[in-house]
């Protein structure tokens, strides 16, 4: 007849049993962590279309004014409800998606084409060069990004205020370039590191021995090397630019009105909490939604990126 020891059966199962759980806990974290970002993709998708076509969405001009439901709270007639002007805050919201996103998305494009341009300059240049710019961007990165461009925009406005801005508006135009501006330097400092440990690689140097001329070496092999990083900080710094436009917009910097801009229309709504909230929640709500959605998707993209390159 056999005995067997105790604890050689029932010693390792408490372990293992713990373990299975906290593998079935990381699953389940990885399973919530895909469907949040797939739904925060969807989402973005459906804010893209919103931008594009908003008629898709409401048969409503944004500007439509009906003195005889002057602030109607949310119902099925007006799911936003109205503003002070009888205007369908809800049709209002949808057409500010165009405006608002694409300040986002002009300013995150023009910093970060500034911050290639100016990081790229300085990692190419001499030591002289690359300290000048660096220092320069020091300053910059100095200020908080908020208020460097609150008083860059500021400036634009004396500034283009005697100039002929008819394309998206003197108001749009101030954000845009005001927010683009105030993120410049930051993104020219990851550019400058990266376009740094790329020179040093020994295929660039390979390149360089062989004679290569620096305009096709920079845009064969420093240039691609720099930009996956950079783009993919640009998705996540995206949520920051809407915010940041948002909020001067909001100290009426930017889109003027009747413009359904969101940050204007949260400025406009702000004197109406009391009696109707719906005029400054909503643009507000979409403001946030926004935002929580691009971090979302940039940070996950970032996440890959970087296991990628790890």
């Amino acid at each position: 007849m056999t005995t067997t020891q105790p604890g050689l059966l029932t010693g390792p199962a408490p372990a293992l049993t713990a373990a299975g759980r906290a593998a079935n806990r990381s699953r389940r974290r990885r399973r919530l962590s895909r469907v949040g970002v797939a739904l925060a993709g969807a989402l973005l998708v459906l804010l893209a279309l919103v931008a594009i076509a908003p008629g898709l969405f409401t048969g409503r001009a944004p500007n439509e004014t009906d003195l005889a439901q002057t602030m109607a709270s949310p119902s099925g007639a007006h799911w936003f409800g109205t503003d002070q002007l009888g205007r369908d805050v809800f049709a209002r919201v949808l057409h500010g998606a165009r405006t608002s996103l694409l300040v986002g998305v002009g300013s995150t494009a023009f910093a970060l084409l500034g911050g290639t341009v100016l990081g790229l300059a300085a990692a190419l240049s001499g030591r002289v060069g690359d300290q000048v710019l660096m220092r320069f961007a020091d300053v910059l990165l100095s200020l908080p990004s908020l208020l460097l461009a609150l008083l860059l925009a500021l400036l634009l406005a004396l500034l283009l205020a005697l100039l002929a801005v008819t394309v998206l508006g003197t108001g749009t135009v101030n954000v845009m370039l005001a927010v683009a501006i105030a993120f410049v330097p930051g993104y020219a400092r990851i550019v400058r590191a990266e376009a740094l440990v790329v020179r040093r690689s020994g295929y660039v140097e390979a390149a360089v021995g062989l004679g290569l001329p620096r305009p096709v070496l920079v845009a064969r092999h420093v240039l691609p090397n720099t930009l996956g990083p950079l783009l993919v900080l640009g998705a996540v710094g995206f949520g920051t630019s809407v915010i940041y436009a948002s909020g001067l917009s909001f100290l009426g910097l930017g889109a003027g009105p009747p413009s359904p801009e969101w940050g204007a229309m949260l400025s406009e709504g702000r004197s109406f909490l009391a009696t109707a909230w719906w005029i400054g929640v909503f643009p507000g709500l979409a403001i946030t939604v926004t935002v929580v959605a691009v971090n979302i998707v940039g940070r996950f993209a970032q996440r890959r990126f970087a296991g990628r390159t790890s």
